[in-house]
């Protein structure tokens, strides 16, 4: 986990993005992860910039479309010319016409031209804020998971295939779900050591319950700790904190006066899941209102993230002792270690810090709150991991905050596409292998390959025409886009299943509980990410899934990656004309490509 920005063309409403702050993955990306909404995390965000990247893309590649098309009615005429009358050139061509609104003069509104039949055949479905090609995709890829899964003949010789399969039949069972009710997510609140707000509590155990939540349980209250590859030395992994704590998808929400209505809507949802919980409606109230106003003097001393650009500015290597120094409420040595076991640490064991002001300032802040007040948020952040897995009523209460903030439901997306989604989460590697083995041409792979080293020499050959570039830096620039690594469709231990068992060993599925499966998975998470500190960086890991419709960028180790789920028509097919590919996947490869040069990368 490294503080690298993401940039990307759309992100379905939800996926796991990084908030302001928070440690977001070694990667650049492009494009839609998953579907669904998924509250494993804090709610996602996207920008202005973003909606109209995916507009342009969309907008470009119909424009190459249509030429494409003009040109080969024009060459029709002439027997002298070769025309591609293929069944996938024709299909391609009526598609490219039916996206087209030819009633609309190109030279005044080019977009409306180019796009307008689209537009108008694929209204905005219900439960979504937008949509896009990279939806479209996304939901063709579930449908072809959903048959795999449920496939009454599901034979398969890897056990972490079967765990997918398991997984996902769990999270459809509903009916199981909803005799559980609350009590999965009340037990576990009573093993962590209670909540003032559903039964009586007066403890003093600050470390145990910080301990517990954000380690075996993965939430992350105050700040963030991860392992990954370190900036300024990819030969070896380091622990990497950062600050965090915030549900909403930005510290605006609780800060701007034009936000109260959201806000509002925050402290409903938060009572809500408290009386469903077992509260009393007036005390929960008033604690909730408590933990909001805390969360609100986290955001006060979040550092926005348009302030956090700067890598150099940012990076603070420092020991365990010295990060006792900066921030002195947390036990470091004690929490890192209970974090990481089964390792051994000590005071001299290197941490990479990139909130260090936030550091000193929670420290004050935790010093100075109530230890009631201070256990109430930590279970708060239990509460958030667990709800999702829970019966109608907590979706019901995610509903009406999701309506504040974007207008859309989560009810409105079928529960099999839910499921999908978090199994993608979890087990997306295994659910990769069943998806490549049905969708993905063997010989894909090598087409991408060359496709990526042809744009690589146009882009080098535009070096050359940079007046403002000297010669060395030049250079310097090619040699760099030479030496990028690509990645492409799958990692191929995914198709050997004792490697792709070997990747899940440890983890347990039931394929009657889903609430237990999700407490397994993130204390099998835990257990990785203690895993990799003493390990050198590997080069070909991936973090995305093959199913996932996104590309991306990694600065550490200057590599790009096109996972096999993006690698579909209507960007990418094989039997499609070079043109079109080059016009679809070929922008997110040249997309891709840049960023080993931009801002955030070079």
């Amino acid at each position: 986990m490294s503080n690298y920005k993401r940039a990307t063309f759309e992100e379905e409403e939800g996926a796991d993005i990084p908030v302001d702050g928070a440690i977001s993955p070694d990667s650049v990306e492009v494009g839609f992860r998953k579907g669904g909404i998924q509250f494993f995390g804090p709610i996602g965000r996207r920008t202005q910039l973003e909606v109209v990247l995916a507009g342009l893309l969309l907008a470009s590649l119909l424009a190459l479309f249509g030429c494409a098309l003009t040109l080969g009615v024009h060459y029709n005429r002439d027997p002298s010319r070769n025309v591609c009358l293929t069944e996938a050139c024709v299909t391609v061509a009526s598609k490219i016409v039916e996206s087209l609104d030819r009633t609309i003069d190109p030279c005044q509104d080019f977009y409306q031209y180019a796009c307008g039949g689209w537009i108008r055949k694929n209204p905005l479905p219900d439960g979504r804020s937008r949509w896009s090609t990279f939806n479209s995709i996304w939901d063709q890829n579930q449908a072809v998971l959903k048959h795999l899964l449920e496939n009454g003949t599901f034979n398969s010789s890897s056990e972490a295939e079967k765990k997918a399969q398991f997984y996902y039949l769990s999270c459809l069972n509903e009916q199981h779900i909803e005799e559980l009710g609350a009590q999965p997510l009340v037990d576990l609140i009573t093993k962590t050591g209670g909540w003032n707000i559903t039964e009586p509590w007066d403890k003093d155990n600050f470390m145990d319950v910080l301990k517990t939540v954000s380690g075996p349980y993965r939430a992350q209250p105050f700040f963030t700790v991860g392992v990954s590859v370190d900036p300024k030395n990819s030969n070896s992994n380091v622990i990497q904190v950062d600050q965090s704590g915030l549900f909403l998808p930005s510290r605006d929400y609780y800060l701007n006066k034009t936000n109260e209505k959201v806000l509002k809507a925050y402290l409903d949802y938060m009572v809500e899941l408290g009386l469903l919980l077992g509260g009393d409606k007036n005390s929960t109230l008033s604690q909730m209102q408590q933990i909001l106003d805390f969360e609100t003097a986290l955001a006060n001393i979040t550092v926005p993230q348009d302030e956090r650009r700067d890598e150099e500015k940012i990076y603070h290597k420092i020991t365990i002792a010295e990060l006792q120094a900066l921030a002195p409420a947390v036990d470091w040595l004690d929490y890192l270690t209970s974090a990481l076991s089964p390792l051994e640490l000590n005071d001299t064991e290197p941490v990479v810090v990139y909130a260090r002001e936030y550091l000193q300032q929670v420290s004050d802040l935790i010093n100075k709150t109530d230890r009631n007040l201070l256990n109430n948020y930590m279970i708060w952040n239990l509460v958030q991991k667990g709800a999702p897995s829970l019966d109608q009523r907590f979706e019901n209460a995610q509903d009406k905050l999701l309506e504040s903030l974007y207008g859309t439901k989560k009810s409105c997306t079928p529960r099999w596409q839910t499921c999908i989604g978090n199994t993608d989460d979890t087990l997306g590697f295994a659910l990769g292998a069943l998806f490549v083995k049905a969708t993905f041409d063997k010989h894909s792979k090598e087409i991408a390959e060359g496709m990526i080293n042809e744009i690589r020499t146009a882009f080098k050959a535009a070096l050359d025409d940079l007046s403002w570039m000297d010669e060395q830096t030049r250079q310097a620039a090619k040699d760099k886009a030479d030496a990028i690594y690509d990645m492409i469709g799958f990692p191929d231990f995914i198709l050997d299943p004792k490697e792709l068992d070997d990747v899940y060993d440890g983890y347990e599925v039931s394929e009657d509980n889903f609430f237990q499966n999700m407490l397994n998975f993130y204390n099998f998470s835990a257990r990785v990410m203690a895993d990799q500190l003493r390990k050198p960086p590997n080069k070909d890991q991936w973090s995305m899934t093959p199913p996932t419709v996104n590309a991306y960028y990694m600065p550490t180790k200057n590599g790009i990656v096109f996972p096999a789920g993006i690698l579909q028509a209507p960007f990418y097919a094989r039997d499609h004309p070079k043109a079109l590919n080059f016009g679809g996947i070929g922008v997110v490869m040249g997309h891709e490509l840049t960023h080993a040069f931009d801002d955030q990368d070079i």
